[in-house]
């Protein structure tokens, strides 16, 4: 690696080119700090994943290194990685209030909570970790205690943004810090990373206020039951939605494991003080149609989320009909689109009314638009900009704007190692960068075998044929075939003409061949691949072949 000892460096392993799993590593004098460790989900064209994290061997194999672990707040695509990836990196965490005792509850599900050094850092605050010396700036966005982070270096200042956006009336937490920002821009910030997630949106965000009235007017309209889903995280949004349905004289139900942890996590930290209990959701069921709010998990169209199953009538507490409606006070996450329209066609097919934002001022996003990043330019003044968290043509578009407002802009993949300083900005190596693949309690490499055969298993089927064989090598009975989607169910002609097929070609190898398991089991493969290509003409099943001897 052409990586100098003395080099003050930016390594994202994650959050570039798309829009979650960030992990940015900054490198000053042979240290390592990482900001930020979050998930990713799998879309449409990988529905043999549902959660992704960032591959962190480069950083595992530098750990001794690593100062530790900062993270900006608590969305998932900041932390949610923490807990599947700690234990590679065996590193302090850093964390404000909320974000730890989110996080907590994630290391608890992984039995890591005593394990893990976690801890809490007040917003605003400060934090020596030599050789890098940090000091935190309050943002707002979608969620309580967000951060940026100030990294300062013998080599330069370098200003981190994480998620951020303008909002003069967050309604949770206080506004961005604009006067600290104004304060590190007159002392010279050399290079911004920033948030790139809404770089193709002119004028502003919205504030949260202005959501807060429109939901509070609709909701006290509607008559019947009234489900609201947004995004968990969004702790000011659930306020909203707890008192709109307040002044509509409706108690709230939380519907979703999702919910009970962020508003377990935001009780304990100071938040939703001002708001009472809420209802338990096998007791909502009896209430009064016209005195009850749901507030649903599942706002893109998760298959197992509460809403979902609603959707379908397979939920055990809530149902909803004729006359009931449902409120999106979310966004569609790019790749959702198919499982979110999925979800509310089966409302509207059972009668109940679907709102959204495409229709009412039910949403704001919690990142800035063009005007708000102009805004921030004009505060910071950096010199140069790396624009991150977004698709690459986001990080374009951003990267233009930039180039508009005076600052040289570096656009750059995942695994690219951009020396900041000293001598010019610009990419000087790479380092492996990929992902990984949460499959129930282990991960697996994006591209390993485990994960392609069950792609080619998605689409192309499954054959499993058994072989029974003596010691000499002679065929015992005929070969079973079995072919989870690649035979319908009970039509056996297909799978026993194969059957027999099979048998013949076993039965014309050489003895010698016969009495070698493996070998035998290969050559059934080679027979059995090449039979269901003329069987099945495009279709290539993954095939599993069993041989059993029998001694006699």
């Amino acid at each position: 690696m052409t990586l100098a000892r003395d080099d003050l460096a930016f390594l994202p392993l994650g959050g570039t080119g798309e829009i979650g799993m960030n992990l940015n590593l900054y490198h000053a004098d042979g240290a390592w700090l990482a900001i930020d460790c979050g998930i990713g989900f799998g879309d449409a064209d990988r529905p043999d994943i549902e959660i992704m994290v960032p591959d962190a061997g480069f950083l595992a194999e530098r750990r001794h290194a690593l100062r530790a672990l900062v993270i900006t707040h608590a969305h998932e695509d900041h932390l949610g990685a923490v807990a599947w990836l700690w234990p590679a990196l065996e590193c302090p965490v850093y964390a404000t209030p909320f974000a730890a005792a989110v996080l907590r509850r994630k290391l608890a599900e992984r039995q890591l909570l005593g394990r893990v050094p976690l801890a809490a850092i007040e917003p605003g605050g400060g934090l020596a970790l030599a050789p890098f010396d940090l000091r935190f700036i309050r943002m707002a966005h979608s969620i309580p205690e967000a951060q940026a982070v100030a990294i300062r270096t013998r080599h330069g200042l370098v200003l981190h943004t994480g998620d951020w956006k303008l909002d003069p009336n967050p309604l949770v937490g206080p506004p961005t810090d604009e006067a600290l920002l104004a304060a590190l821009g007159e002392e010279g910030v050399d290079v911004m990373v920033c948030d790139s997630t809404n770089a193709m949106v002119e004028g502003h965000s919205g504030s949260e206020a202005e959501v807060r009235r429109n939901l509070t007017a609709l909701i006290r309209r509607l008559k019947g039951r009234v489900a609201v889903t947004c995004f968990a995280t969004n702790v000011a949004r659930i306020e909203s939605i707890a008192l709109a349905a307040q002044s509509a004289g409706r108690s709230v139900a939380i519907v979703g494991r999702a919910f009970r942890n962020i508003v377990a996590a935001a009780r304990e930290t100071g938040y939703l003080a001002s708001l009472p209990e809420f209802v338990e959701e096998d007791e909502a069921g009896y209430l009064p149609d016209d005195s009850v709010l749901f507030l649903v998990a599942g706002s893109q169209g998760e298959p197992r989320s509460a809403l979902s199953r609603i959707a379908a009538d397979t939920h055990p507490n809530v149902s909803l009909g004729e006359g009931d409606t449902v409120i999106y006070s979310s966004r569609v996450i790019p790749g959702n689109e198919r499982a979110i329209l999925r979800v509310q066609d089966q409302f509207a097919r059972r009668g109940v009314t679907v709102m959204t934002e495409r229709d009412h001022m039910v949403h704001v996003s919690g990142h800035p638009a063009r005007d708000e990043l102009r805004r921030l330019y004009a505060l910071v003044r950096p010199k140069h900009v790396v624009p991150v968290h977004g698709e690459w043509r986001h990080m374009s578009e951003h990267a233009a704007l930039a180039r508009e407002l005076g600052a040289i802009p570096h656009v750059i993949e995942d695994g690219d190692i951009l020396r900041l300083a000293p001598g010019p900005v610009t990419v000087v190596d790479s380092a492996p960068a990929g992902k990984l693949a949460v499959d129930g309690d282990r991960l697996l490499p994006i591209g390993g075998e485990v994960l392609a055969a069950r792609r080619r298993m998605l689409e192309h089927g499954l054959v499993v044929a058994s072989l029974a064989l003596d010691d000499a090598g002679r065929l015992v009975g005929r070969p079973r075939l079995s072919g989870p989607g690649v035979f319908e169910a009970g039509a056996n002609g297909a799978a026993q003409g194969l059957a027999d097929d099979l048998a013949a070609a076993v039965a014309g190898l050489p003895a010698q061949v016969r009495r070698d398991d493996e070998a035998v089991a290969e050559a059934a493969r080679g027979a059995l691949r090449g039979l269901l290509r003329r069987a099945l003409w495009q279709k290539r099943p993954v095939i599993e072949v069993h041989v059993m001897r029998l001694e006699r």
